[in-house]
């Protein structure tokens, strides 16, 4: 039933919320992997068809490879069945058969006790001039057979995937060019250990030109055969017992694994790492952007965006509660103008008209010179408060049709200030405006497919989208997009119809909207929420269709529903009391909780992490220092976090409880604000290692330096995320103020006075 459900044009969402009694109450995340496995089954099925069809068509379908191929339950299964049939291109073994010499070969197989330079003798011709000839054809018709039998395959991939190793070196002349993989230039792990972030870090390497990998089936013998060529031995019947063609069969099989398995394996073995890795990438990345998605929301406040730069200046947007744009301005207090009162003057005016309670400040170039003049306006005016947050996607929204159409007339550099702004109140309803892929949560983003990656972080966005609900009276095309069963072009005649008509009063009025059908509308009605409206259930999750059973609620409680809602009364009722055909348990139980709180919200509370002032860069930082930070990236490896340095500091997944962690999201997501101790500082490859566990002792900085980094340190810019932090500060001393720098606080006053604040 799910199956039809999904079949029949029915959502994730929609089922995951409203089809509880199909499903057995699947998730979201449990009907995504059973949509995955479902198309993969389609695939193979597909497949299967395809080389059936092939192999019958060239006469050789047995009823017994027929069963064999019916019954294969992989891809990988299927392709080592198909191996002897699948057209190829014209092979050594092909013109020894053509040649004759295939019986060569089979005799000498069957019978080893036949000499086979001898036997070889009989099989000469024109284009076979001599015994060695002969056997080199037959070698090659042996060789064919060895690598294409199925079974064989099959055992010998498993066998090296549970004991081969991967073995990476760095190619000569290559270790500064490449020294950011340093820790790959002698380097070996087993296939089964190796992470996902080690294994796109090695390709990765290998891509640029620096590492050579090498896959090794098995530690090395140190003589005789390997235990792979035995297998292949046995599976064949060769052994050495004396005969006269045992060591001619053991060669072809040393020469078949060598030439031709080891290196059929190797490939597969890189698709099968590459895939699990790629497969966890995908993960991972998925994973932060519902964190990042679901992080909390400022809400309805007035808010300034400061986009930060130097040469250029700091970009200024105010928007209000509602997100619309009121003023925009651009200052320029650091380098090269260091206009800094003219800056705070500005900034301190327009906080005032227009009554900001929360300053934006995006977390690029200029950053914390731009937090420390957000800050000196925060000092002398209560009530305002100054937030870094992200600004990764910011300029890709700023360039794109929508900011466009969006903020017609204004200049694109102002666009992105102002998605800062809005990020800040309500996080989804910005990034879903972006491109999931430049908002920049993943490891490894760009070696991903491209095709995967999308379909997965799509998926995330909608389930977001739809887990916290969408109020049609203020919402964005690209936001109604992401709703259950609303695409595009429904998406922006529902903006039309509202524009044209006005708000809307309740969920039956959106059935007026052209090309919203029935299907559509049972699809995104319950996502869709409308606060204020005729009908006080519009504004929850509770779905039109299941309206009824509201009202023999109400019936039994003889309450109207106004009172009912988020009444303590409801805390005594019996779901089972009002199942009936249509409408189970779960159903039940779900709209019983949406009437006691009807429309809450399923993101955290929202809060903000203070950096410390003095600490502005890499230098600032000394081992054993305690800050507040903001997590911006988990990966299977550990968390970054941003503690105002320009520089992201990792912790890794060791250093993240006191007790045994296999996924960092266990203990930390994106935007999480946290503790941190400083381990180490390794100012030459800008790494700085964190810990969580405050507890630990820091370990003494090395002299001459802060600190070695090391394997646990880590650069977020090489995870293809945030661009460059400036570096600010300058030589203190002699009086003189650093460069970048705020001027002594009576400027700051009488900045403020000119801008009658003061």
């Amino acid at each position: 039933m799910t199956v039809e459900l999904l079949d029949g044009g029915s959502t994730v969402p929609f089922i995951a919320r409203y089809r509880k009694e199909v499903t057995g109450s699947l998730d979201d995340t449990q009907l995504r992997t059973l949509d995955e496995r479902l198309r993969y089954l389609r695939e193979l099925e597909e497949r299967r068809s395809a080389v059936v069809e092939s192999i019958e068509s060239q006469g050789k379908l047995t009823d017994e490879l027929r069963a064999q191929l019916l019954s294969a339950d992989s891809k990988a299964r299927l392709e080592d069945l198909y191996l002897p049939y699948k057209p190829k291109r014209r092979t050594k073994a092909q013109i020894a058969r053509e040649n004759g010499l295939e019986p060569l070969a089979v005799t000498l197989l069957q019978d080893p006790s036949q000499d086979p330079q001898a036997l070889a003798a009989g099989f000469l011709g024109e284009n076979v001039p001599d015994a060695a000839a002969a056997l080199e054809g037959a070698r090659a018709i042996l060789v064919e057979r060895f690598g294409e039998d199925g079974d064989l395959i099959g055992e010998l991939r498993e066998r090296m995937w549970t004991r081969g190793r991967l073995v990476s070196r760095v190619r000569e002349g290559k270790e500064e060019a490449g020294a950011k993989f340093s820790d790959y230039f002698s380097f070996d792990e087993p296939f089964g250990k190796l992470p996902s972030h080690r294994i796109l870090a090695l390709f990765r390497g290998e891509k640029e030109e620096i590492l050579d990998l090498v896959l090794e089936p098995e530690e090395p013998v140190e003589s005789g055969p390997s235990t792979f060529e035995v297998i292949v031995a046995r599976r064949f019947e060769i052994a050495d017992r004396g005969r006269a063609a045992d060591r001619w069969l053991l060669d072809c099989v040393r020469w078949a694994w060598r030439t031709r398995i080891l290196v059929h394996l190797g490939i597969d073995l890189r698709s099968r790492l590459w895939q699990a890795a790629e497969d966890e990438g995908v993960r991972v990345f998925a994973a932060n952007l519902r964190d990042l998605l679901l992080a909390a929301p400022a809400g309805s406040r007035a808010t300034m965006g400061l986009d930060p730069g130097l040469r250029t200046g700091v970009k200024v947007a105010v928007v209000d509660a509602t997100g619309k744009v009121v003023a925009t301005d651009t200052i320029y207090p650091h380098e090269p103008r260091r206009q800094w009162d003219a800056s705070l003057a500005v900034i301190a005016k327009l906080v005032e008209r227009h009554g900001v309670e929360l300053i934006s400040i995006g977390n690029g170039t200029a950053s914390r010179e731009t937090d420390k003049l957000a800050g000196e306006v925060v000092k002398l005016m209560p009530g305002v408060t100054k937030i870094m947050v992200s600004e990764a996607g910011a300029s890709v929204y700023s360039a794109s049709a929508y900011a466009s159409q969006e903020l017609p007339g204004m200049d694109v550099s102002l666009r992105g200030a102002v998605s800062i702004a809005r990020r800040l109140q309500d996080p989804l309803a910005e990034l879903v405006k972006i491109d999931p892929k430049s908002i920049g949560v993943g490891q490894y983003q760009h070696d991903l497919s491209e095709v995967k990656l999308s379909r997965s972080l799509d998926a995330v966005v909608e389930d977001c989208v739809n887990g916290v609900g969408v109020d049609v009276n203020t919402a964005s095309v690209p936001l109604l997009t992401r709703v259950s069963g609303i695409g595009p072009g429904l998406a922006e005649s529902i903006v039309s119809h509202r524009d044209a008509n006005g708000p809307f009063r309740n969920r039956r009025s959106l059935k007026d909207v052209a090309r919203l059908g029935p299907k559509a509308f049972e699809q995104c009605a319950g996502f869709l929420r409308i606060p204020g409206g005729d009908d006080p259930l519009d504004a929850s999750a509770v779905h039109p269709e299941a309206y009824p059973v509201v009202r023999r609620i109400l019936d039994s409680t003889s309450a109207d529903l106004k009172n009912l809602i988020g009444s303590q009364a409801l805390k005594t009722l019996k779901p089972q009391d009002f199942v009936d055909e249509k409408f189970g348990l779960p159903t039940v139980t779900d709209i019983l909780a949406e009437l006691e709180k009807p429309g809450r919200d399923p993101r955290p509370a929202f809060k903000t992490a203070a950096f410390k002032d003095g600490v502005e860069k890499l230098t600032d930082l000394k081992p054993g220092m305690l800050l507040e930070g903001v997590v911006t990236n988990v990966a299977a490896f550990g968390a970054f976090i941003d503690i105002g340095v320009h520089q992201d500091g990792l912790a890794h997944v060791s250093q993240l409880s006191n007790t045994f962690v296999s996924d960092p999201r266990e203990v930390v997501k994106p935007g999480d604000v946290v503790r941190v101790k400083v381990l180490e500082i390794d100012l030459q490859r800008k790494r700085i290692s964190l810990t969580l566990r405050l507890e630990d002792e820091a370990p003494r900085p090395r002299q001459g330096d802060q600190g070695g980094g090391g394997r646990q340190g880590g650069n977020r810019n090489q995870q293809g995320n945030r661009g460059r932090g400036g570096q600010g500060g300058g030589a203190k001393g002699g009086g003189q103020r650093p460069r970048n720098e705020p001027p002594a606080s009576g400027a700051i006053a009488d900045a403020l006075r000119r801008a009658g604040l003061a």
